[in-house]
């Protein structure tokens, strides 16, 4: 594709973006230096290469999913924004608290997008800081696990046998002392040859301290929706009932959400997948942009904002890539606090 067709291609999905109508040669000929002979001709070839199509109600033309995808791709290669002013934006990020945060931030992502903000909670039980074990009656056992940014979680373990306080502090004390700060996946790659110096008692309440922690948690608490609402003022979207039923349905379920933000979070900055053209969104007219964010450095989960195809993508690209730095920051600061 020539660059006149390359800035037609453009100017029509601006124009379409801006007005949610089929855009006609008519059209582009008033905005652009060619005759409306000479622009039919090269919006043919956009045709012939599956990057617009026309409507059967209009003459115009729309973008398709691959024309979407030639735009944003663009965008992404030069990045001229106006950036949101980040003060007024941080405040709304809660640092002491790093559950709020995330809520805060899929609501800042719903607010200044106006449509679904998405965020990813931060994998639990990722490193602790401190674990306790507390003997309760019977053969349970309550595992009380402190992550180093303050989150606690707390697991009844069922063992084969009850134990002693005196069995259950040993147990405390040797975690603490051999993995604090260290991640759970690192102490089950150690138990082999850390627990062969300890009684076969204490190995199995380790053991199952470790399952436990590592356990997948409820996917319900996985993802954090903002804002689902606001998509039923979309047109696109109350169009086709059938699509915005699906697209709930993802919202309710949260499993194929869950697994296209765990994607994203392997990739490098802002990210856009578009249905129709993208096999992790199956939702035609259906877009979705995010980006990581992390810890010190690490990363731990993906944000993004849910919209239509046919969103003001130079605004929401610094929305969400903003947002995720917000988060990244707000996490840092407590977890160093």
């Amino acid at each position: 594709m020539d660059d006149r067709a390359s800035a037609l291609l453009t100017l029509l999905i601006e124009r379409y973006i801006a007005d949610g109508q089929p855009v006609g040669s008519r059209t582009l000929s008033r905005l652009f230096d060619l005759s409306p002979a000479t622009i039919r001709n090269v919006m043919a070839d956009l045709e012939d290469l599956g990057l617009i199509h026309s409507p059967h109600t209009s003459a115009g033309r729309v973008p398709t999913p691959q024309g979407y995808r030639m735009f944003v791709d663009r965008l992404l290669a030069v990045p001229q924004f106006e950036v949101p002013r980040i003060e007024p934006l941080q405040l709304r990020l809660p640092m002491e608290e790093p559950s709020r945060a995330v809520s805060s931030a899929a609501a800042l992502l719903s607010n200044l997008s106006q449509f679904a903000g998405v965020v990813m909670v931060p994998r639990r039980a990722q490193t602790f800081k401190h674990i306790e074990f507390i003997r309760l009656s019977g053969k349970r056992v309550l595992l009380i696990m402190v992550s180093p940014d303050g989150d606690v979680q707390n697991r009844i373990l069922f063992m084969s046998r009850e134990y002693r306080e005196e069995e259950l502090t040993e147990a405390s004390n040797f975690f603490n002392q051999h993995f604090s700060g260290k991640s759970f996946n690192v102490v089950r790659e150690s138990l082999a040859d850390e627990l062969s110096a300890l009684q076969t008692d204490i190995s199995q309440l380790m053991q199952a301290a470790v399952a436990a922690s590592t356990a997948e948690s409820d996917i319900e608490e996985d993802v954090v929706i903002f804002g689902e609402s606001k998509l039923l003022d979309v047109s696109e979207m109350t169009d086709d009932l059938s699509r915005l039923r699906r697209l709930f349905q993802l919202f309710e379920k949260k499993t194929e959400l869950l697994h296209l933000l765990d994607a994203s979070s392997h990739a490098h900055g802002v990210q856009i997948y578009i249905g129709g053209d993208s096999t992790l969104l199956p939702l035609d007219d259906v877009s979705m942009v995010t980006a990581p964010y992390g810890v010190d450095g690490e990363v731990v989960g993906t944000l993004g904002v849910i919209g239509p195809s046919r969103m003001a993508y130079d605004k929401v690209i610094p929305i969400v890539d903003i947002t995720a730095k917000l988060l990244s920051n707000a996490l840092s600061c407590n977890q160093n606090n």
